[in-house]
């Protein structure tokens, strides 16, 4: 063997194990990125559901408000319905 071999083996070596090194951290990389692209796909369905939500909440809020105005009104048309028919059967 010449020791112009070991030189060229050693070099191979080295060159494999880096290559194997940048590989790995190729996968890792693309491992991370794909991640992160799922946690943003989360956050944004999140920010979604949250802002739909917020809308109904909005909206049983209305509805709510405007039962509690009809109901009044309900209530004072019974009152005067009674005192109405009070007063009818008084006379």
């Amino acid at each position: 063997m010449a020791p112009g071999d070991k030189t060229v083996k050693s070099a191979v070596e080295e060159l494999r194990v880096a290559v194997q090194a940048l590989a790995g951290a190729i996968d890792g990389r693309f491992d991370r990125e794909m991640s992160s692209a799922e946690y943003r796909g989360e956050v944004r369905r999140v920010h979604q559901d949250r802002a739909k939500l917020a809308h109904d909440l909005d909206q049983s809020e209305f509805r709510a408000n405007r039962l509690e105005e009809v109901n009044r009104e309900v209530s004072r048309r019974l009152v005067t319905a009674m005192e109405t028919i009070r007063a009818v059967l008084d006379r």
